[in-house]
């Protein structure tokens, strides 16, 4: 354990999209933070026994960890956290509940396609250290640069079906206040995190088109491929946030989407 009165070690293994802002709250702080991708500073190669061990050499006793990794690496750095770490907070994804359509934090796991099966191994994994874990069941993570608005934009963007299906989201720096409470916090368990405002993705798509300037992309009478499942469900994430005390700062995409726009627009200035 880290010297009285010192606080522990964060690390985040996997500092992408979501962990770059968590390493930011917590950096603000002026907390301890070790950080970990596939390129610098810190360079993570789950696939490497040196780059593991290396790992463990770098983190400190005591350490509380935001786990942030596709699946495929729990089993491998289970090792490496062993003995080391006091909390792991895994950012997971409601695609756990398969077919499920209303999700609350009772409502149990059932996957249903390899990728789900494959995180539900994850969380399996990580419930079974030698630490505590709480598991955030993500819904569709979306934000600056990220989400239907940016696809619409890129021209890529396609409606399964009629679109009709429904769809829970979180706006990035949401569940980055969310993961920075988990990791401060001694929560545990498994719970699902969204917004207040689930909607089908035909409403989605024709909110976000005229933002970015685009027509709304016409529902398509295609089923998605083999490997593809089209979402729908509508998620609870009222539960965590009670337990952590966080408010949602952007409740509904009506605002998480033209202020990602506005952040894009912002850093798209050239500095004077």
């Amino acid at each position: 354990m880290p010297p009285a009165g010192d606080p522990p070690q964060f690390v985040i293994l996997g500092c992408g999209y979501t962990g770059r802002r968590v390493a930011a709250r917590l950096t603000a702080r002026g907390l301890p933070i070790l950080t970990t991708s596939r390129t610098a500073p810190f360079r993570l190669d789950t696939t490497d026994p040196v780059s593991v061990r290396e790992l463990r050499n770098q983190i400190q006793p005591g350490a509380r960890v935001l786990y942030s990794i596709p699946p495929v690496s729990a089993a491998t750095l289970s090792e490496a956290l062993t003995g080391r770490v006091a909390h792991v907070v895994y950012i997971s994804a409601t695609g756990v509940y398969g077919r499920a359509l209303d999700v609350a934090e009772a409502t149990s796991a059932a996957p249903t396609h390899a990728r789900e099966q494959a995180r539900l191994r994850e969380e399996e994994i990580l419930h079974a250290g030698h630490w505590s874990t709480l598991i955030l069941r993500a819904a569709a993570i979306y934000g600056p640069g990220r989400g239907v608005h940016e696809s619409i934009r890129q021209g890529r963007h396609k409606l399964w079906g009629d679109g009709g299906n429904f769809i829970s989201r979180i706006h990035v720096d949401d569940l980055a206040a969310i993961a920075e409470a988990a990791l401060l916090s001694d929560v545990t368990g498994s719970y699902p995190v969204a917004d207040e405002e689930p909607c089908t993705a035909l409403e989605m798509a024709a909110f976000c088109a005229p933002l970015v300037n685009m027509p709304v992309p016409a529902p398509s009478s295609e089923l998605p491929p083999d490997d593809t499942r089209r979402a729908n469900r509508r998620v609870d994430g009222r539960a965590i946030r009670k337990l952590l005390g966080v408010e949602l700062r952007y409740p509904s995409y009506r605002y998480g989407i033209p202020a990602s726009i506005a952040e894009e627009l912002a850093t798209a200035q050239p500095q004077s």
